[in-house]
């Protein structure tokens, strides 16, 4: 007879978040099943609405965790670190993370979308990104025109993910020819 541990509390909503991510990353707010998020969690879809109470919140909880993590990846590259080095850490460490979590780049790109009808997405998403920035200004020290440099080309740095684009072949390409003017310090 197979015996079955229970999970805890957190651990069941670290699995729908998960499972959340994973569905909302594919097929954004309003196209994401939460009955298809209950089934990846392994729980029952009434039980997910007990836990989060909509679909929205859900997904504004997916968001907020989303951010959370990018912000504690950019801590462990920058620690110990300073100035440009900071910058050039962070910008490997991001580069690292959506290139290993296709759900992280794709999840980003649902929640710019979504923000531009609904206004909870679109404070949740400002609140996320203002930290990033908060603290790439501090740890760097960097004035604003390197911090702006910095996310604008993290931003292309996700557009040409998104697309998948190799940026070193070929080398005569329109996104090689963009990525290399990616200073090292603002990326």
């Amino acid at each position: 007879m197979a015996t079955t541990t229970r999970q805890t509390a957190e651990e069941r909503r670290e699995a729908v978040l998960e499972a959340a991510r994973l569905e909302f990353s594919q097929h954004g707010l309003h196209g994401a099943s939460t009955d298809a998020i209950a089934r990846g969690a392994g729980i029952s879809q009434p039980y997910l609405f007990r836990l989060f109470g909509s679909k929205k919140e859900l997904f504004l909880a997916v968001n907020d965790a989303c951010f959370a993590r990018t912000l504690d990846v950019f801590r462990q590259a920058a620690s110990g670190k300073s100035g440009p080095d900071a910058l050039d850490a962070i910008g490997e460490a991001y580069g690292a993370l959506i290139d290993s979590d296709r759900a992280m780049l794709q999840g980003q790109l649902q929640a710019y979308a979504a923000s531009v009808e609904d206004e909870d997405v679109r404070e949740s998403t400002a609140r996320g990104y203002g930290r990033l920035v908060d603290y790439v200004e501090t740890v760097s020290g960097a004035d604003r025109q390197t911090i702006s440099r910095f996310f604008a080309a993290g931003m292309l740095c996700n557009v040409l993910a998104a697309m998948q684009y190799p940026l070193d072949e070929p080398k005569d390409s329109w996104a090689a020819r963009l990525a290399e003017g990616i200073d090292v310090h603002t990326a």
